[in-house]
């Protein structure tokens, strides 16, 4: 990846810019609607929400007031636990594009899939859920579709029932935690794996290991941590609503980290990792 404009191609020909603009925590109204024109009149080409994060609508209004072209933005949102089952998500593809004032997603993702504890029939409700899914990119609505927080067990019991199969996983991956296995077998389904919380949720900022790293290549630690992950063949999510630091988060791309320092940081014991796993997320992610 040499530049912004840089895609990765998803498994159905549809391409994602290489660095998305998440708005995870942003606030809603006018922080998050600057912040995502920000983000668009810098360069960045695709924008990443949910609809838990409460901030739909402003992310939508950015896009619009950005004045740039909707086809040449990549926006991303996700299903939320409240709508599982086929009737549900299927409503809830509508909210999330009349929220975002959109005739159609560029990607959809089931932000976190229904587990064992939750209902004995956890199987059948992600790939109800998932059938709305389909329904919606077979009409259109959708231009690629795929999951979020889902290991090999939740991916397996979805593929035996589904008749698309999910073009993304989107996972938390930073320095300190970069889950090797989840992303490899993302990765042999034919998967682009997306990382969120690239900076471990800034946990890795005061680490004397990328310190040092940074300090080699005359770079910031967030830099070489956005610079680490596209290295490591993932799509990166970065967030900020600073302005120099939403067009710092962009200039990763005139420097390369050297095979040692990308063993360096793969080798760094865990760090500011959430916890969050599918069995044991938040309560309200599960119910």
């Amino acid at each position: 990846m040499n530049k912004l404009t840089d895609t990765f191609v998803l498994s159905n020909g549809v391409k994602v810019p290489c660095i998305g603009y998440g708005t995870y925590l942003t606030p809603d109204g006018e922080v998050a609607k600057n912040s995502v024109m920000e983000a668009l009149k810098v360069g960045y080409r695709h924008v990443d929400t949910a609809f838990a994060y409460g901030n739909e609508s402003a992310v939508g209004e950015g896009i619009k007031a950005s004045g740039v072209k909707r086809e040449d933005i990549f926006v991303t949102t996700k299903h939320w636990v409240i709508m599982r089952g086929f009737e549900k998500a299927t409503e809830a593809i509508d909210i999330s594009l009349k929220n975002l004032g959109l005739d159609y997603l560029d990607l959809y993702l089931i932000h976190w899939p229904c587990v064992e504890k939750v209902s004995p029939d956890w199987k059948e409700i992600n790939a109800g859920t998932w059938k709305a899914f389909e329904d919606a990119y077979k009409a259109g609505k959708i231009r690629a579709i795929g999951v979020s927080n889902f290991q090999k067990k939740h991916y397996d019991a979805l593929a035996e029932m589904c008749e698309i199969k999910p073009m993304v996983n989107q996972i938390e991956f930073h320095p300190g935690y970069t889950q090797p296995e989840a992303v490899k077998y993302s990765q042999e389904q034919g998967m682009l794996v997306q990382a969120f919380s690239p900076l471990g949720c800034g946990a890795v900022l005061n680490d004397e290991t990328l310190k040092g790293i940074a300090a080699k290549y005359n770079k910031s630690v967030a830099q070489i941590c956005l610079r680490f992950v596209l290295q490591s063949g993932l799509n990166v999510l970065t967030k900020s609503v600073t302005p120099s630091r939403i067009l710092e988060n962009t200039q990763i791309f005139d420097f390369e980290l050297a095979a040692e320092d990308m063993a360096t940081i793969n080798a760094m014991p865990e760090l500011g990792f959430t916890g969050w796993l599918p069995e044991n997320a938040p309560a309200d992610a599960l119910v």
